[in-house]
């Protein structure tokens, strides 16, 4: 048994990934796709949106089932969404998507049980409309009672394994986490009235969660998605910045301990727990949902367009990516046009355009997001690394070292697989490593014109 499992769960697609770790010093990790499925929210009936967990399953089992005997297998997702388990130890309900409508005017609520301050003093997390904690305060109070709280991860180890438990990582985006402790926040607990014995008990990265019916040892990794993938990044030293890009765009540091100012939260900066006890100091931008949205409109490809995209001007439009407009499914470069008129610039006219005015404001984003996160921390960034599926699109990494005035290191692209795979070696006392040579990526320099094109328009960057 030489080889490890990464059960690895996007919101777009998910990837049951065989790792095998060479036998040298330091070694590499060798990645081999075993089984990739689709992936996304599913409308319920009367309105919202659930996630098919039954599916999900039955693609996860099929994908362990192709998987030599492994030495463990490790399970990472998306964060914020649960299930709740009854008494007998039965999922009760559906398992919401985040981008389910039900939260609208919790935020509103929980102000009047804790103020902003204290609230992100406690739990360190940026405004998100989605978090956690706003989910469960949509729920009819007689649904928490008796039951058990389980992140997506969590959940799936469950199923695998007959073990409840809440992994450190993921449980830091719920909201309800003391950022500074790294406990359950009994404060918060209590002002809000979600019951203590809704969550369950904390584990580290590194614990052994269980074992399958087959013997194989299920191993906690860092099962929020972005921390296995900040755990991947082959940064020879802490002068970093990070983009973990795929259907949202995680931009920030890795910090010894958590920045809880009045200017962190104020630049709606969140602060989550790493895989080695350190902390991610980061903001999530709406990512590469925008274009895989306008791409299921259009029912079109993306290479092409990207090559017409970078033929396009530069920040002829340019839109926030976090306006809550683009959380939901649906038509995204209609949301966008509709923005563009608002605010008195000219509408994407085509495809190309829109794919142009998508990448271009991801780049600013991105830009705003480090500059303001290394201001806020008093860190210094010398280069970027943006790992995950961004790391493909070479037009939006170029546009991302021009708006940084960075240099961009992309890749590597499965990032979150070979981080939830480090974890598990280190377990298994096989320690690895990524090296910028087996992250297949070349350095993108930074090129004055994205910038001169900004300065042109007004928009301001450090």
């Amino acid at each position: 048994m030489t080889g490890f499992v990464a059960v690895d769960l996007g919101a777009t697609s998910g990837r049951v990934m065989l790792g095998e770790v060479d036998g040298t010093a330091g070694g590499t990790v060798a990645l081999t796709e075993l089984h990739r499925f689709a992936n996304g929210p599913v409308p319920m009936p009367g309105g919202g949106l659930r996630w098919d967990v039954e599916a999900l399953m039955r693609e996860v089992r099929h994908g362990l089932s192709l998987a030599p005997q492994p030495v463990s297998i490790g399970i990472d997702s998306w964060a914020v969404d649960y299930g709740l388990i009854d008494g007998d130890g039965r999922l009760d309900g559906e398992v919401r998507c985040y981008r389910d409508p039900r939260t609208a005017g919790m935020a509103e609520r929980l102000r009047t049980l804790v103020d902003d301050e204290t609230l992100y003093r406690i739990n360190g997390l940026q405004y998100l409309p989605f978090n956690t904690i706003y989910q469960l305060m949509s729920e009819p109070p007689q649904r928490l009672a008796g039951h058990t709280m389980l992140l997506l991860p969590d959940l799936v180890g469950y199923w695998l394994t007959g073990a409840t438990g809440a992994e450190l990582t993921n449980a830091s985006t719920t909201g309800l986490l003391d950022a500074t402790t790294r406990n359950w926040s009994a404060d918060l607990l209590s002002r809000t009235g979600i019951p203590p014995s809704l969550l369950p008990a904390l584990r580290r990265p590194g614990a052994l969660v269980g074992h399958t019916g087959s013997g194989t040892a299920v191993v906690a990794v860092g099962s929020h998605d972005t921390a296995s993938a900040v755990m991947a990044v082959p940064a020879p030293d802490e002068k970093f910045a990070y983009i973990s890009c795929g259907t949202w765009s995680l931009v920030g540091l890795r910090l010894p301990a958590p920045v809880l100012t009045p200017a962190a939260r104020a630049a709606n900066f969140t602060n989550e727990s790493a895989v080695d006890g350190s902390t991610r100091f980061l903001r999530n931008t709406m990512g590469l949902w925008l274009l895989s949205e306008s791409l299921r409109t259009w029912d079109a490809a993306l290479p092409d367009l990207l090559a017409a995209a970078a033929a396009e001007p530069a920040l002829r439009s340019v839109i926030d990516p976090n306006d809550e407009i683009f959380l939901a499914p649906g038509d995204i470069p209609a949301r966008i046009a509709t923005r563009c008129r608002e605010t008195g610039q000219p509408v994407p006219g085509t495809p190309a355009a829109v794919v142009r005015t998508v990448l271009d404001s991801l780049a600013a984003a991105h830009a705003d997001a480090v500059h303001t996160a290394a201001r806020l921390a008093g860190h210094p960034v010398e280069r970027v690394h943006l790992v995950g599926g961004g790391a493909r699109n070479a037009l939006l990494c170029q546009l991302t070292a021009d708006a940084c005035g960075l240099p961009v290191h992309a890749g590597p692209v499965e990032a979150t697989a070979i981080g939830n795979i480090l974890v598990q070696a280190r377990v298994a006392g096989r320690e690895a490593m990524v090296t910028p040579a087996s992250a297949g990526y070349q350095p993108r320099a930074a090129t004055g014109d994205w910038r001169s094109a900004a300065a042109r328009i007004g928009i301001e960057l450090r």
